[in-house]
């Protein structure tokens, strides 16, 4: 690996024969004088540029070079470039004592990213809940604290004040309830930033409570105050003020986004499939957490494999077309008439094609949907004859002994067989054999038998793709998600934001729209205005 090695600031692929043959003379020498150093220094080789980033002397795209630079067939001196240079090339540093490979590096990256996730996933779960504790226990050690340090000298508690202990345990219990419901629920997502109303809420809970016991160190504690009655109403106007935090926070986290405000279009990236949704005011980041389950529920899985049709009659087209380049030295055929003519016939018949080419597509078109109707035909009659076989089967069953009775896995077992050909088929020129597995199929199948479903409902599943959630988890990407917006993630949604949700495959391009203010007048209609009045006439038949 030591011999082949190139200095990182160069690139086989824009150094021209000259300037490869001094770079080898520099590179050799390099490596004999460090090779002539102390044996114990060991020289260690790293990965420098990937094969997509471009170098100082040669800026290189997708591995191509840009126009105007040489090419590797224009330079003679140069040597064969395989396919995997960017995992083969490799730079010496005689200076590094460790080395790290670039794979132990992703995965260390990973590590981190991993234990992070779970830190960011549990820290709001932590702070509610020390918060909650402390927003609870405080009334309490208001009460026990005075009981404790000075009960000699604590006046008698009458029935007014045991009142106030009925109704402070209460009030307690009811917030222990509201607490729960509202912030002890499980998280539906990581965000990548802190919701501001939390933590809002968060602090001013904190300066209430740090307030109060300000108040009730300086006046009560140092004090001592004797007056047990007024404590105990301290302690009351604590939780009274916790309950109206906890109203204000209801307000904010529930009751605020209710409201409709903003029209939501999302449109998938690969194949334009289009929603609309209706939201309040939000920020980007809880908005497009909404729009993500608005995503799984609404949008039909995303099947990459029916957009590679398209993409095979481009390449189709393409393959059919010749680019010659007529200034290429050594190019002698340029010059003859009879090759120009023949490359002036192949621009024709290739033009000619893409005249053309919308028949193709309507045909090609037409073709599928015959094909897809007659597996569905074969499908739908195979489906239909297994049911009408389970049900005589059943008919059978109910004379027959109890140990001779099959059970519903066994049953669907025994007639899968029997529409598993034609159910393969469908879902081969549909598209969607990877969305199934042998193992749902036959599942969905008992759960049919067992509710006494008709063919057809069995056969819903499979004929029409489903949202993303009635599918396999593997499906469903919810940790790969990455949102992309030039204004802050907590800052509020309005009128022409736009951000984007990335994903592996495709991304979702969302634009925020005001919804129009609506003004309405009334105008009213006389009820005697309705009225008419009919003249007969003897004349008539009327």
């Amino acid at each position: 690996m030591d011999t082949e090695s190139t200095h990182s600031g160069y690139s086989y692929h824009s150094s021209r024969s000259g300037r490869s043959n001094r770079h080898g003379d520099r590179s050799r020498e390099r490596h004999k004088a460090s090779s002539s150093k102390d044996s114990s220094r060991s020289e260690r080789s790293v990965v420098i540029n990937p094969p997509d980033t471009p170098s100082q002397d040669s800026p290189v795209h997708n591995g191509e070079p840009l126009p105007g630079e040489p090419t590797p067939a224009a330079e003679q001196g140069d040597e064969a470039q395989d396919d995997n240079w960017g995992e083969t090339t490799t730079a010496v540093t005689g200076t590094s004592e460790l080395s790290v490979s670039q794979e132990e590096v992703v995965g260390l990256g990973k590590g981190i990213q991993d234990r992070t996730q779970g830190f960011r996933r549990y820290l709001p779960l932590a702070v509610g809940s020390c918060v909650g504790l402390l927003v609870l226990a405080t009334p309490l050690v208001f009460l026990l604290l005075p009981a404790v340090m000075w009960p000699d000298r604590l006046q008698v508690c009458g029935a007014a004040c045991e009142g106030l202990f009925l109704s402070i345990s209460f009030k307690l219990l009811i917030l222990l309830v509201a607490v729960w419901a509202l912030f002890l629920r499980p998280n539906r997502a990581c965000l990548p930033r802190v919701c501001v109303y939390r933590a809002f809420l968060i602090t001013l809970t904190l300066l209430l409570t740090m307030s109060y016991w300000l108040f009730y160190g300086v006046r009560i504690l140092d004090a001592q105050d004797e007056d047990y009655h007024g404590i105990v109403q301290f302690a009351v106007s604590l939780v009274d003020s916790q309950l109206f935090v906890h109203y204000l926070a209801v307000v904010l986290l529930e009751l605020r986004q209710l409201q409709p405000c903003y029209s939501v279009c999302v449109i998938r990236s690969t194949d334009g499939e289009t929603r609309h949704y209706n939201i309040g005011q939000l920020s980007i980041q809880r908005a497009a957490l909404s729009i993500l389950e608005y995503y799984y529920r609404d949008f039909p899985l995303h099947n990459p494999a029916l957009l590679s049709a398209s993409k095979h009659r481009a390449a189709k087209h393409l393959a059919g077309l010749k680019v010659y380049n007529v200034d290429a030295p050594g190019n002698a055929a340029g010059a003859q008439p009879s090759n120009g003519n023949q490359s002036r016939a192949m621009v024709t018949a290739a033009g000619k094609r893409k005249d053309s080419a919308h028949n193709e597509l309507y045909y090609e078109e037409a073709d599928y949907e015959r094909r897809v109707r007659k597996r569905r035909a074969r499908l739908v009659v195979a489906v239909e004859e297994a049911f009408t076989h389970v049900r005589r089967m059943k008919k059978e069953d109910e004379r027959a002994t109890p140990s001779d009775i099959m059970d519903v896995r066994e049953a669907a077992l025994a007639i899968f067989p029997s529409m598993a050909r034609a159910l393969q088929k469908y879902l081969r020129t549909t598209r969607r054999q990877h969305c199934h597995s042998m193992e749902s199929i036959q599942k969905h199948l008992a759960f049919c038998l067992v509710n006494n479903m008709s063919p057809k409902a069995f056969l819903e599943a499979y004929l029409m793709p489903g949202p993303t959630l009635q599918y396999g988890p593997e499906r469903w990407m919810a940790d790969q998600w990455t949102l992309v917006s030039e204004a802050s993630v907590t800052s509020g949604i309005k009128q022409g934001t736009e951000f984007l949700l990335k994903c592996l495959d495709f991304s979702l391009a969302i634009t925020i729209k005001s919804i129009p203010y609506i003004r309405l007048t009334e105008e009213y209609v006389d009820p005697k205005s309705h009225k008419f009045l009919l003249l007969l006439q003897s004349e008539t038949s009327v």
